[in-house]
This record gives structure tokens, sequence and C-alpha cells, in this order.
């Protein structure tokens, strides 16, 4: 049971769509990632993500905010509503992006950035689910002694941390789902927030403050909270297409295994695309959400 009332809050793919874009507004992701990554963290700019877009055709999904830090690292920020198949290639894609777009031709690779790829997801991404925070890096151990290494200074570089991180990037999955509502220290509080759309009168984490005024929701104008619950409306429709048409995708593979598991598969997906292009979902999204091109999405629809 809660012990103090809390705040409503603007969903935080909102406020990277919104809020957040404003350099006034860069407190409230510095006291989230300070929390996240146990050191303070200043944010100089927001560098420009293809994920970004406010018009009708903007993917609901998922959506990106790309930073550039004090240290000149970057940190991709991501909200991702429903799972996709091959996502942890599209994160490694994502990242792997970013890190040549740091290096401009002719420069040395020493002048390479540090990436990280933060994503608050709505989905489990784990069997055993024992946690709600996972941390993926690159690390060197021995084969034969399965000892970590510790790497020469002339390999990893002087821009770099020593002992603390490396220049590969480093990957944080967050599933608010699994997140029990169990406070225990400043991430938590985050987390909570994230998760709830609330921030509690009791939370005291470095920067939560200024993420309970800067996205109060009763603090937007009328003009702006319509744009909000639309967006909202919008991201609850897509979810009930997807789920109807997963449905209707299962009913077609029962039936299509007693003609043969490969022929099922393929009706599945048709109808599965079918059904969600017929609710008016773009190719580009239903490519993305099913893990296939979008000339394979386009020979589904048209092989009848």
């Amino acid at each position: 049971m809660k012990k103090a009332t809390g705040r409503q809050i603007i969903t935080f793919d909102w406020a990277i769509k919104t809020v957040l874009r404003d350099k006034a507004n860069f407190d409230v992701l510095e006291g989230f990632l300070a929390a996240l990554f146990g050191r303070p963290i200043v944010i100089l700019d927001l560098l420009e993500s293809e994920s970004n877009r406010l018009d009708d055709s903007d993917k609901y999904n998922h959506v990106d905010l790309l930073a550039k830090t004090q240290d000149d690292e970057r940190i991709i920020v991501e909200v991702q509503y429903l799972s996709e198949m091959a996502y942890l290639k599209r994160l490694t894609y994502g990242t792997a992006k970013t890190i040549v777009e740091t290096l401009k031709l002719g420069e040395p690779y020493a002048n390479l950035k540090k990436v990280y790829s933060i994503s608050l997801l709505h989905f489990d991404v784990s069997h055993d689910g024992d946690d709600y925070i996972y941390h993926g890096k690159t690390e060197f151990t021995g084969l034969h002694t399965h000892h970590p290494v510790t790497l020469k200074r002339s390999l990893v570089g002087d821009q770099i941390r020593i002992g603390e991180t490396n220049v590969f990037p480093e990957y944080y999955l967050i599933p608010l789902k699994r997140f029990t509502d169990v406070v225990r220290d400043d991430l938590d509080q985050w987390v909570y927030a994230f998760k709830n759309n609330e921030v509690l009168d009791e939370f005291t984490a470095p920067g939560i403050g200024a993420l309970k005024d800067k996205l109060d929701y009763l603090k937007l104008d009328e003009r702006e909270r319509r744009r909000f619950d639309k967006h909202i409306d919008a991201v609850r429709s897509e979810w009930g297409v997807i789920e109807h048409a997963r449905w209707e995708a299962e009913e077609a593979r029962q039936e299509g295994f007693e003609e043969g598991l490969a022929e099922g598969r393929e009706e599945e997906r048709k109808i599965l695309v079918k059904s969600l292009y017929d609710n008016r979902m773009t190719i580009e999204t239903i490519a993305a959400s099913m893990g296939l091109s979008e000339p394979a999405i386009r020979r589904l629809l048209n092989d009848e």
C-alpha cells in the first residue's frame, strides 16, 4: 500500500518527443542516468534520432533519444512497447551506427566515442525473469583460466576510463513490468515513475523533483493535453490491433499445422500482415514488429 500521494506524469516516450528536447529540461534525463550509472552525468546536447517524428505516421511502438555527454560519450535512451523479432539485432545496429557516426572521415580511431544503449521496455526479455534491470557489455576472459583480463592502457586508450569501462558499447534492458514496485534506492524511484507514470511525494532521488514538475500531466495546456491523450489512445489501439492479429494468426497456425507446418507458418504471416494493414498500420511499422523487410511485407500483402 502506498504511504504517500503521488503526482501523475506524462509517459516517458512522449516526454522524449516533446519536453526533454528542451535544454532547460536536460536535468530530468541527467538525474535518471546518474542513478543508473552511479556517477554524475551532464548532457551537452541531444542529437538527431530517426524515431523522434511528431507527424501522423509516427512510430508508436518505439521512440528513442540520443544524448551527447560532457565526457563526449553517446547515450541512446529508448522506450519500446511491443517486442519484435530480431530486437537485439536492431539494438546492435543502432549502437554500431552511432559509433560510426561519431568518427569523421580521416579521423584516427582514438577519437571513437563510447556508446551506451538504454531500453525501457513494456515486455519481458527473459524466461527466468529474476530481475528488472539487465546489463550487457563486452569483457575478455582467459579461454582456459576463465579469469577476466585487465587490458593494457596502450590498447584501451587514454580517453577511456581504465578499470571502469572500455570502448565497446554497453546495453541496459529494463523490462518495467518485472519491477515489483518495492522501492529500495534512488534508481528504483525512477523505475517506479517510468512504470506507473507517477512520482510519489516521498521520492527524494536527485533529479526526480524535476521529473515530477516538468512532466506533470496537469501542467499541460489544453492543446498539449489533447495531443498527449490522442497519443495514448493511438498506442493502446496499436496494442489491441496487434494482439487481435496475433490471435487470428494463432488460429491459422493451428489449422495449417494439419496440412504442414511450413505452410501453416506462411499462412500465419499472411493473416497477421493483412490484419495489421487493414487496421491502417504502416508497412514500415509492420516490418519492424515482425522482423521482416518491407519488400517481404508487400509480397505477403500481394500474395492472395
